[in-house]
């Protein structure tokens, strides 16, 4: 998939991401990256990054990025785990995040998504997503 393509797929529907202002910046071949504000939309009551945002950030990075390894004809890919581990606060500005593979087979998926401070470049919260690949159903014969 292409960046144009899914920004398109992920255009169609109002999603969690468009809440949170979750943007998709890159694909390659390696990796996944995107970005995410850090403002009134993604705060805590303390006026820092919440942390379910940053988990909602590198669980959209890793779901998009386990559906552009999968025929999504046949395919789908769907969260089975994930962790995250927060190191570092922010107040404001943007996170960037990148999602990498770390293991892609026939049934599963694991990702590795780091979120960095984007004018600082400082870790803010690393997390691992695992996935599962799912056989999607036959459509039906018609006569």
């Amino acid at each position: 998939m292409t960046l144009e393509e899914v920004k398109s797929w992920t255009a169609s529907r109002p999603t969690l991401a468009d809440a949170l202002g979750i943007e998709i910046t890159a694909i390659t071949k390696d990796y996944i990256e995107g970005r995410m504000p850090v403002d009134g939309r993604t705060h805590q009551p303390m006026g820092l990054l919440h942390g379910g945002a940053s988990v909602a950030f590198a669980e959209t990075l890793g779901s998009i990025a386990a559906a552009t390894r999968v025929d999504r004809t046949k395919q789908a890919t769907v969260g089975l785990e994930i962790n995250a581990n927060h190191i570092k606060g922010v107040r404001d500005g943007w996170v960037l995040g990148r999602a990498t593979p770390v293991h892609v087979g026939r049934s599963t998926q694991v990702w590795e998504i780091r979120i960095t401070h984007e004018e600082s470049g400082a870790l803010v919260c690393i997390s691992r997503i695992t996935m599962a690949v799912i056989d999607l159903p036959a459509a039906p014969k018609t006569a």
